[in-house]
């Protein structure tokens, strides 16, 4: 019996078998400017000659399930010939879901999952659950972690201890990378050039030169400065889809400081952009969401625990998700929550080697527990007693 491993994510699906490696696929479908009528799916991204104007259709609003139609279409690919040749007869799958998700959406995705696709049997679970179980497999010793998942819709902070969460200090902030972009979109289109359409490229954009400023306001000094002393400010330079397949920064000595480019790329120049939209996940109040950036709010959900747990899981902060990628993001989360704690805990935040596929391990790690048959419905229990039963075995 094969097992897929599916972490089902707004922006990424993590896919693969649980003895096999994992490939990361966007879940979405795209239609290019060009070709208004063609709809890609999935990682037929690579196939669209200029992806400039590409048009996301999202499954994922507010980091909910809500539109089947694209979801279908996308699993039917990832399922497919072209890529798994899944054979339902012979496979179990474990997939993830967001946390408080809703009981519609649930009986769902149990119908789709063993009605249409006849799955054998089904495994539904919180992306944080698979994280906590990989890293207490890492971690022996240890018997709680807190979990800080910062993705596409949003943050959540999870307190796990010996792999049960503790569902009252699970904390949810609403940024994620969606609104990073969309920040960074809005203020280049507000100071420079109208790019609110190129959700693709302003992506790239942020992926590589956004960082988290370990000291905010003597960052924002030097992007002040005229000339070479402003050592925050590069110029990036954006593709044409026919010579420039893909932007990148322009190096150090070819950047022109004062006038104008003789070539005919088009620039953009950052400065003080490159870290004030990572700031956002530090402090959601600077574009007036009213709440706690991350640090505070591992804190905060940390200290609506037992109090003899506290020191436990300051020492086992886990970092996953796509944001925690930028440079800087764990020394800052570690130097805020250090000065925001006693100073008799220790405090540890560890970033995994990838922490976007981290879950998706500690899938693979869970199908081949021994226990694993105890965890999931099978499709004899579905079609006996129907969606209830997934509500009884699954710790959701």
């Amino acid at each position: 019996m094969a097992t897929l491993v599916l972490d089902n994510g707004a922006y990424n699906a993590k896919i693969g078998y649980s003895h096999a490696n994992v490939s990361v696929i966007p879940n979405c479908q795209f239609r290019s400017k060009t070709a208004r009528l063609k709809t890609f799916t999935a990682n037929q991204l690579d196939e669209i000659k200029d992806p400039s104007g590409l048009f996301y259709i999202l499954p994922f609003q507010k980091g909910y399930l809500v539109n089947w139609d694209v979801q279908r279409q996308v699993w039917d690919y990832l399922f497919g010939k072209e890529m798994y040749q899944v054979d339902f007869v012979d496979t179990n799958i474990i997939i993830t879901e967001p946390y408080f998700n809703f009981s519609s959406i649930q009986e769902s995705m149990n119908e789709i999952l063993f009605e249409e696709y006849q799955f054998q049997a089904v495994l539904r679970v919180n992306a944080g659950a698979l994280s906590a179980h990989r890293y207490f497999r890492d971690n022996p010793s240890e018997l709680c972690c807190i979990i800080v998942d910062s993705g596409y819709s949003f943050t959540h902070i999870v307190p796990y201890c010996r792999s049960k969460k503790k569902k009252e200090a699970i904390i949810r902030i609403n940024v994620g990378g969606k609104l990073l972009t969309n920040h960074l979109k809005e203020i280049i289109s507000y100071r420079q050039l109208h790019v609110m359409d190129e959700t693709h490229v302003i992506n790239q954009v942020k992926e590589d030169v956004c960082y988290v400023s370990q000291d905010f306001y003597k960052d924002m000094d030097i992007a002040k400065l005229k000339g070479e002393e402003n050592t925050v400010m590069v110029d990036y330079v954006l593709p044409d889809f026919s010579t420039i397949k893909k932007g990148f920064c322009k190096p150090r000595e070819e950047m022109v400081l004062s006038g104008k480019y003789k070539t005919g790329e088009q620039i953009l120049r950052l400065a003080n952009e490159r870290f004030a939209v990572p700031e956002i996940l530090f402090h959601p109040s600077d574009i007036g969401i009213q709440e706690m950036g991350i640090p505070e709010a591992i804190v905060y959900s940390i200290q609506n625990l037992p109090e003899e747990m506290q020191p436990h899981f300051f020492k086992n902060i886990v970092l996953t998700g796509g944001n925690t990628l930028f440079p800087g993001f764990r020394d800052r989360v570690y130097s805020e929550v250090r000065c925001l704690t006693p100073t008799d805990y220790d405090v540890s935040v560890v970033l995994p080697e990838n922490p976007i596929t981290y879950s998706w391990e500690g899938g693979k790690l869970i199908s081949e527990n021994d226990d694993f048959e105890d965890m999931v419905v099978t499709r004899e229990d579905y079609e006996e007693h129907g969606h209830n039963i997934c509500e009884e075995k699954f710790d959701i």
